[in-house]
């Protein structure tokens, strides 16, 4: 599964963008490179009921942006990328090209 699938999916599971949810982590200090992935992590399950896969995608971006490492894009495999900028802002807006 790609990135952008597992981000796609946490919008499908939750009914919030990437975005929204990295929003309110942000707002929660989750950002804060001191704050461990654990702690994101429990968060994200009790708040919005996501596993570790899912969890840890949007532990990524709340940690580090929204700019991920560039070895899978355009390779043909199961986990490619399009991109190593993932969409945040929802399925639904997300520009088709």
């Amino acid at each position: 599964m790609s990135f952008q699938a597992y981000l796609d999916a946490v919008e499908e599971k939750t009914g919030k963008t990437p975005r929204q949810i990295s929003d309110l982590a942000a707002a929660k200090g989750f950002g804060d490179p001191k704050v461990k992935a654990g702690i994101i992590l429990d968060w994200l399950k009790a708040e919005f009921g996501l596993g570790r896969g899912h969890g840890m995608a949007l532990v990524h971006v709340i940690k580090n942006g929204a700019e991920i490492d560039t070895r899978h894009v355009g390779t043909t495999g199961v986990h490619r990328d399009d991109s190593n900028i993932p969409w945040l802002d929802g399925v639904a807006a997300r520009p088709r090209v």
